[in-house]
């Protein structure tokens, strides 16, 4: 599933997101990753032509139908279609700035899928505050940026190692053989390009 050398692959989130990982389990010998504010920034990239692919979460084993995504498909509509899919399983790490603990924290935030994934961990913590963000890898990036050690982020060791965050506590999320769906659209052949 190549147009050429290396794809441009259009996803949400920022790089490190588990959209980017499945992007590498698709094109194990290389794509370019293509990030996107949103998924229907993902899909619009793939329309117009500036990305051949998305890669979109469509289910996850804990939290069901990622409904946000789910909408962006359907108000695509026929201008994409769905050209594969695959199954990634889905490990969440608590990580923070370095030299914070899980006492200290206070702010945890990530995207609302992932924190729905981790609701017994935070039953355990209730001084952690779960706080939605546009997107796990993004989470973690802004986290780093701030350098305040009661905040915190989950997201997946790829965003920890790529922002220079400690990860705090490892396989947060509620089921142990967690996985998400992902479909990777292109743009239909009979739509056209929009300026």
């Amino acid at each position: 599933m190549t147009s050429g050398p290396e794809p441009r692959v259009a996803f949400q989130g920022a790089y490190g997101a588990f959209s980017e990982l499945a992007i590498a389990r698709q094109w194990p010998d290389g794509a370019t990753s293509v990030p996107c504010r949103s998924f229907p920034d993902a899909l619009t990239a793939v329309v117009q032509g500036e990305a051949d692919y998305a890669v979109i979460p469509v289910e996850n084993a804990i939290v069901g139908p990622v409904r946000v995504a789910l909408d962006a498909l359907a108000a695509a509509g026929a201008d994409v279609v769905v050209r594969g899919e695959l199954r990634v399983p889905i490990h969440l790490c608590l990580m923070a700035p370095p030299g914070a603990t899980l006492a200290g924290l206070r702010d945890v935030r990530s995207h609302a899928v992932a924190l729905a994934q981790c609701r017994i961990f935070f039953a355990r913590h209730p001084w952690l505050e779960s706080v939605p963000h546009e997107d796990t890898a993004g989470a973690a990036r802004d986290v780093a940026a701030q350098h305040d050690r009661t905040l915190g982020a989950v997201a997946g060791e790829s965003a920890a190692a790529r922002y220079g965050l400690e990860i705090i506590a490892r396989n947060i999320e509620d089921v142990p053989a967690n996985w998400t769906r992902f479909l990777v659209i292109s743009r239909n052949a009979n739509t056209a390009v929009t300026p």
